[in-house]
């Protein structure tokens, strides 16, 4: 049914179109479906900013794999190959020192932030379960 004709109906009925709030909760009729339990966790605005914007830690392990691997091919190539031009070997030697402490220092770093959103998460739960324990002691 096209909009105007639902509001023409609504007109004819003697109802206006466009209530009040209050009076829409008044004549909406609400199904439910009974729930045993429901189980609302409070969260701090700090916990839900983290969890929107996710863990940063995929980002780190990728960029340290890249890096972890473009250094071990460039040492693979000093060491099997004879490098005549001194700034060549120069800069092979750089990009793979950079290569192995910028993609170790990502590698550690990933290991630290990798489960910080589960870890919040948990936190979060476990709020529950400690007011659960707390109303079986009653």
């Amino acid at each position: 049914m096209p909009l105007g004709e639902v509001v023409k109906e609504i007109q004819d009925r003697g109802l206006d179109p466009n209530p009040p709030k209050e009076q829409i909760a008044e004549r909406v009729k609400i199904l439910r479906g009974r729930v045993d339990s429901m189980s609302l966790y409070e969260i701090t605005e700090y916990e839900l900013n983290l969890l929107e914007q996710g863990s940063p830690a995929s980002l780190h392990l990728n960029f340290s794999i890249f890096l972890l691997s473009i250094a071990t091919s460039f040492l693979i190539t000093l060491l099997s190959t004879p490098i005549a031009s001194y700034r060549v070997f120069t800069v092979f030697v750089v990009i793979t020192a950079v290569g192995f402490s910028v993609g170790g220092f990502l590698l550690l770093l990933w290991y630290k932030t990798h489960r910080s959103v589960k870890n919040i998460i948990e936190k979060i739960k476990r709020r529950i379960l400690n007011v659960e324990e707390d109303d079986l002691d009653l």
